[in-house]
């Protein structure tokens, strides 16, 4: 707050409890009452130093409550476009389009660095939480929730008519999908619907490659989960579940990506799903063929989670203790880089040491279902 002196930094620190008590007293959940009063705290910032108000805190209870309710009606409009999408996405190009595309790209500002459009877009416009895209970018709650402060800041500072670039839209949906696919937000079928929409607009072999990913993903679905919402693993899914519709639409979109010559990353991972498409067996995955893919991917994104998923790859193609030579090197914080432990030295006979990662790795699980599968991994070896 470098606009406001010691007096006024003092004030509104001593405000912000009582006026984020009424928000909640009012209705308001607290993390959308955080968000409302953080959004009235930066207004306070800009507008006080020229115009004080009489009562700063009626004056913070009144912004913060009028934000809170702006952010429930934009976040009851986003629901209302998802409702009217089907349970599950229609093949082909997107028949409708709305505004929600367009958001997208304003979100994504050019004065913005990617990734705080990306932040920004998913917290205005996805619906996510702060700590959900924290879990998405491997960074603490708190650190994020400043990202996106500082993103609304650079972006009330200016105007919001300068559309961003594809790449970083493309990122923002990408990591919709993620959300809807592995998180506790169902929005993976908008994600794909938008995804549509711009392939329909834009001719770009990366647009094309995020929905050849996301349909041959998708198309796993039903088999991902027991009927009491258990999970799945990939080499236990009954794969005459899949839906093999899907999966030919996102080969040929593929295919006729990679025709242009043009790689990205959103079409090597879609060339590794595709891999594991082809296969009728989990026995039968061509896993040397999805290492060489890994070996693309890392160079092109140099990513700690792709270097985790291709020591998972090579522990398949090559052995166990091939996998976990390749897990020694990399930071063991890495999200399920415990379990991804786990797995091979119980393929490597190490059962006891097995089991207690299992435990380990089901204390830091992101989701409940996985947590939970992982602790009757743990359970499974404990009890042989």
């Amino acid at each position: 707050m470098d606009s406001m002196d010691s007096l006024d930094e003092s004030l509104l620190r001593g405000l912000t409890p009582g006026v984020l008590a009424v928000l909640v007293r009012r209705g308001a959940d607290f993390a959308a009452a955080e968000d409302a009063v953080q959004d009235a705290l930066l207004e306070a910032v800009r507008s006080w130093p020229t115009e004080p108000p009489r009562d700063p805190r009626g004056w913070l209870i009144t912004v913060a409550w009028r934000r809170f309710v702006d952010a429930t009606r934009a976040d009851a409009s986003r629901r209302r476009r998802e409702d009217r999408v089907d349970e599950e996405p229609l093949p082909g190009p997107a028949p409708t389009t709305d505004d929600t595309l367009q958001l997208y790209f304003l979100c994504a500002h050019p004065a913005l660095t990617p990734s705080s459009a990306v932040a920004l877009t998913l917290r205005a416009v996805g619906g996510l939480t702060t700590r959900q895209i924290a879990q998405a970018y491997l960074v603490p709650e708190a650190t994020m929730a400043q990202r996106i402060s500082r993103a609304k800041r650079t972006v009330s500072a200016g105007r919001l008519n300068r559309p961003g670039d594809v790449s970083t839209v493309l990122r923002t949906l990408y990591l919709v999908f993620n959300e809807g696919y592995s998180g506790d937000v169902d929005l993976a079928a908008e994600a794909i619907r938008l995804t549509r929409q711009l392939a329909a607009a834009i001719d770009h072999p990366e647009v094309a490659g995020l929905l050849a990913l996301m349909l041959l993903h998708h198309a796993r679905r039903p088999a991902r989960t027991t009927a009491d919402g258990s999970l799945v693993p990939l080499a236990d899914q009954d794969r005459a579940r899949w839906d093999t519709s899907m999966i030919t639409e996102g080969i040929d979109i593929l295919q006729a990506a990679l025709a242009r010559d043009r790689l990205g990353e959103f079409q090597a991972q879609a060339a590794i799903a595709a891999l594991h498409a082809d296969a009728f067996t989990a026995e039968e995955t061509d896993w040397v063929q999805i290492v060489e893919w890994y070996d693309e991917l890392a160079a092109l994104t140099d990513s700690p989670v792709v270097r985790l998923n291709r020591a998972v790859a090579l522990g398949e193609a090559d052995g166990p203790r091939a996998g976990l030579a390749a897990l020694a090197e990399l930071d063991d914080s890495l999200p399920r880089h415990t379990a991804v432990a786990a797995y091979f030295h119980e393929r490597a006979g190490d059962l006891r040491t097995a089991a207690r990662l299992y435990a380990e790795a089901a204390q830091h699980a992101p989701t409940l279902a996985e947590r939970n599968h992982l602790t009757r991994q743990a359970a499974r070896l404990n009890s042989a």
